[in-house]
């Protein structure tokens, strides 16, 4: 059932992922309060996509084994969104062109000659390649009455799903087939990596005129501004604000008190017989305590553990946020890793732990008496993957298995026959062989986290209370200033961001800065970890191109090299009247001339400096000998003269560059017609008032 189940899962995480797309920022807290978005008309209900989002976080659990920070599930949450949205264009067009899975298609994707590449990996031989018979045996099981509903269904969904990406296959397939490159594609892409350009160049950098001696005209900005304006065309509305932080972080009484927590532990700790349970009852973090060699403590006990005797206290001492306090249970010698094999019987099954404990021994009993162990793990072993092995756990190091079944068989020695109970079930085991020999010890560790107090937290917050008090419309800068806190600044922040610079749990923050206008502080103090903060809007940029205020302090480098460059120009003009050729007009503007040889078109870099496109396009545009005008590059602005081409050999065979093209096409296709299909598409996103 896991298996079906993750594979229902990863198939919905399938598809075409797109980029980020296109989003309304028409406001966000108005309308439909069940649909969390809308694609050309098709509404998308908040329920079904919650669902498809806790699919995505359960199995980024699952793989990754991480703790879900806002950080993480932001980006789960964009991920699924954005593949949820692509599913939805690309199903819009299938349906559209009328594009199907016959039923015998289907057929044949499940279970005919050469099933679909996900089913062969979900269903292997011991040789770990595909066993038709166990996808047989299954598929028969499903239609028996004893198959389980929810299994049934998993699959159901899962099948669905194959043939959703089949659609999806097909549409891209269309897509593909239509590409084609011609002779003369070929041609000039073999010209642009061969064809060898010798030139000498003169050069006045942009850095050779002082960023204080560039007074930036309105004139100046605009005239950039309207040259480049669709660069600023903004996908979603972005928000900024700047906010105050009041830290909670512990005071000195709160580390106090924590320390003098763990230092009445000690006794105890050292006192009681049973470290683990103590561990369990009093430590923060809670953990199975296994052994471990040298290098895989902390530092601070890596030094003083391996050289103290059994039942030594370590501490308190602080680390990682907490305070902590180190007993040794025990320390012994034993090998780095084992190969073993095991038996596994289920107590459920067999009528109780009792019953299974018996078993095993009757096991255990025939194997002393000469019977196989592998024959007999296979016969009754509930482990499937190792008894069809004959019960082989190959070979793992200390910390492979669950703690009971490590300790067992780490204390084993090679060729006996012995009995472990685990959460799994009972265990009837053989160490085969040991490799390797270290040192290793058995710690426990009791913890408490140093927070601070919730004196400490209503102190503070009291403070941020005191100021939001003080606030009005136009007193925000006056009063950060008196009470001699820093402004800090969260720019461009979409709707749907759960933290910003500064600030790792700022998801209210948001919300509420997608609710106010441009100028408003907040109506409250809003806690982010351990900062209580109050916050002002300082700007909106809507949907779509972006003024020139809005853009005026991100384009204003651009701005400040464009009037060097003209500048420049205008000198390398002056140097240029009555020169008759490139020493000359260097000597007149004091720059140096630099020879190149051997400069392809399709690696526009001058060495040194950097990809020039300008430069080196307007190279292989002109004619030899002949002065060219100055040329605004990306390090300064530029005249040259050209010597020579030098061409390469007749191209009679163009196939290869056909190839080499066409597969380029190809693997930008897939991205292409989604960019294409989110251009187009008429989307509204209503996360924000959501999540």
């Amino acid at each position: 059932m896991g298996k079906i189940l993750a594979i229902v899962i990863g198939v919905a995480l399938l598809g075409f992922i797109a980029e980020e797309v296109v989003r309304s920022g028409s406001s966000f807290f108005r309308g439909d309060n069940t649909n969390i978005g809308e694609v050309n008309g098709e509404k998308i209900a908040y329920a079904d996509f919650s669902q498809k989002l806790e699919q995505s976080t359960n199995q980024f659990k699952q793989q990754s084994g991480q703790s879900i920070t806002p950080q993480v599930s932001n980006y789960i949450q964009e991920t699924t969104w954005n593949q949820y949205l692509t599913e939805l264009l690309l199903n819009k067009e299938i349906n559209k062109l009328g594009i199907v899975v016959g039923e015998a298609e289907s057929q044949s994707m499940i279970s005919g000659s050469n099933p679909d590449p996900q089913i062969q990996r979900q269903f292997v031989g011991q040789d770990g390649q595909f066993d038709k018979s166990k996808l047989n045996q299954f598929l028969q099981y499903l239609q028996t009455p004893k198959a389980d509903a929810a299994q049934l269904a998993a699959w159901n969904d899962f099948v669905r799903q194959l043939i959703t990406a089949k659609k999806q296959q097909k549409y891209m397939a269309l897509v593909t087939n239509g590409l084609y490159v011609n002779s003369l594609d070929a041609q000039d892409d073999y010209l642009a990596k061969n064809k060898l350009a010798n030139f000498k160049y003169t050069v006045l950098d942009y850095a050779s005129i002082p960023d204080a001696n560039i007074k930036l005209t309105d004139d100046d900005y605009s005239t950039y501004y309207n040259a480049h304006k669709n660069e600023f065309k903004n996908q979603q509305e972005l928000r900024s604000f700047e906010y105050i932080s009041f830290n909670a972080a512990p005071s000195k009484d709160d580390t106090a008190a924590v320390k003098a927590q763990v230092e009445k532990l000690v006794g105890d700790f050292k006192a009681t017989a049973n470290d683990s349970l103590f561990v369990q009852i009093n430590s923060e973090t809670k953990g199975q305590l296994t052994y471990q060699k040298k290098g895989q403590l902390e530092p601070k006990l890596d030094s003083v553990m391996f050289t103290a005797d059994k039942g030594f206290i370590y501490g308190p001492y602080f680390s990682n946020g907490s305070y902590k306090v180190a007993k040794l249970i025990d320390s012994r010698v034993g090998p780095d890793s084992i190969k073993a094999r095991h038996i596994l019987i289920n107590p459920t099954t067999e009528g109780g732990i009792d019953k299974a404990l018996a078993k095993a021994d009757s096991i255990k009993k025939l194997i002393a008496g000469g019977k196989s162990f592998a024959d007999l793990a296979k016969m009754y072993s509930i482990d499937k993957a190792s008894g069809e092995k004959g019960g082989d756990l190959g070979t793992f190091g200390r910390g492979a298995m669950v703690p009971a079944f490590d300790d067992a068989v780490f204390s084993a020695k090679p060729g006996e026959l012995k009995v472990v109970t685990t959460q799994f079930g009972v265990h009837l085991y053989q160490v085969e062989e040991q490799k390797g020999s270290s040192k290793y010890v058995k710690i426990a560790v009791v913890d408490k986290p140093l927070t601070p107090s919730s004196k400490t937290q209503a102190a503070v917050y009291s403070k941020a209370q005191a100021f939001l008090s003080s606030l009005n419309k136009d007193n925000f800068d006056a009063q950060a200033k008196k009470a001699n806190l820093p402004l800090k600044k969260a720019e461009d922040v979409n709707a749907v961001a759960a933290s910003v610079i500064g600030l790792d749990n700022a998801r209210e923050i948001v919300k509420w800065a997608f609710k106010s206008e441009k100028g408003d502080f907040s109506d409250q103090v809003f806690a982010s970890g351990d900062q209580y903060v109050v916050a002002r809007l300082s700007a909106i940029k809507p949907k779509g191109i972006l003024s020139l205020e809005d853009v005026k302090k991100q384009i204003e480098p651009a701005v400040r090299i464009q009037v060097k460059g003209k500048q420049l120009s205008d000198k390398f003009q002056s140097a240029l009247n009555g020169a008759s050729n490139i020493d000359q007009v260097a000597q007149k503007a004091g720059s140096k001339v630099t020879p190149l040889q051997n400069i392809v078109f399709a690696n526009p870099v001058i060495p040194g400096s950097a990809a020039e496109y300008k430069v080196i396009g307007t190279v292989f545009g002109s004619q030899p000998n002949k002065l060219s005008k100055p040329i605004e590059g990306q390090q300064g602005v530029y005249v040259f003269t050209l010597d020579s081409f030098t061409n390469p050999a007749q191209l009679t065979n163009n196939i290869r560059e056909k190839q080499q093209i066409g597969q380029v096409l190809l693997q930008r296709s897939q991205g292409s017609v989604l960019d294409a299909l989110k251009d187009k598409a008429n989307v509204k996103d209503n996360r924000a008032k959501f999540m």
